[in-house]
């Protein structure tokens, strides 16, 4: 799989005009940065869930073909839903990138995944398994909607989704 070329800063400039709501922007000064691959892009896939990291798993361990996860842990910081086993199962069934609107751990772990990972923040507790959640749903992570399908686009500038593919080959 190739990597795609873009970046979000050129995106914005080639859309500032349109409010359509086709293209928005998260703001990035929520987000880290903690994987490998500071820039990715793909397709998205949804989790939701609230401190229990069951689906995070199952999607991780999937073919990822690209795709991005996304994943709305409502924002707590309590308990990390991505650590380094789940990271490096997203990096060799080939996610392009996790976004965590929430906490992660294991950070020495998730610096050496071959994928690109944001989150909230990080905490060393994991998670119970009570196989509880919603996979490929609608997300509303910090005013913003989400749905699977749409492409997201993650940089060190930012992080912006999009109801279709905004780059150049």
């Amino acid at each position: 799989m190739s990597a795609i070329s873009f970046s979000t800063c050129d995106i914005c400039d080639q859309h500032k005009s349109d409010e359509s709501g086709r293209m928005r922007v998260l703001p990035g000064s929520a987000f880290r940065s903690y994987g490998a691959l500071p820039r990715f892009a793909g397709p998205i896939s949804t989790v939701k869930c609230f401190e229990d990291n069951s689906l995070v798993k199952a999607a991780v361990e999937s073919a990822g073909q690209g795709r991005v996860l996304v994943v709305d842990g409502a924002g707590s910081l309590r308990r990390a839903l991505l650590g380094g086993n789940l990271a490096a199962a997203a990096a060799k069934n080939g996610w392009a990138g996790l976004v965590i609107h929430g906490a992660v751990r294991d950070l020495a772990e998730l610096a050496q995944a071959q994928t690109g990972i944001f989150a909230l923040g990080h905490v060393p507790m994991p998670t119970d398994r009570k196989n509880q959640g919603q996979a490929d749903v609608a997300l509303h992570i910090l005013g913003a909607t989400i749905q699977p399908g749409e492409w997201l686009y993650a940089d060190e500038d930012g992080l912006l989704i999009a109801d279709r593919p905004l780059h150049t080959a």
